[in-house]
């Protein structure tokens, strides 16, 4: 299983909690930056290789392109 260059699921959950208005222009290119990697990474890696949480976890939050 391989979750390397994948965001954590927590950190995905207190993003989308987090209203827009409430976080900094770093906060926003961050999010920016880790959502492509994290797409990136998931559309290139094979189901059967990805831990259960991050198969639910792009169940959950889907693909932010």
């Amino acid at each position: 299983m391989s979750d390397t260059g994948r965001k954590d699921i927590s950190d995905k959950i207190e993003s989308a909690v987090k209203p827009d208005s409430q976080k900094s222009t770093l906060d926003k290119g961050k999010d920016t930056v880790t959502d492509k990697l994290d797409n990136f990474v998931g559309d290139n890696t094979r189901s059967g290789d990805k831990s259960f949480v991050q198969q639910a976890s792009d169940a959950i939050f889907g693909d932010k392109k």
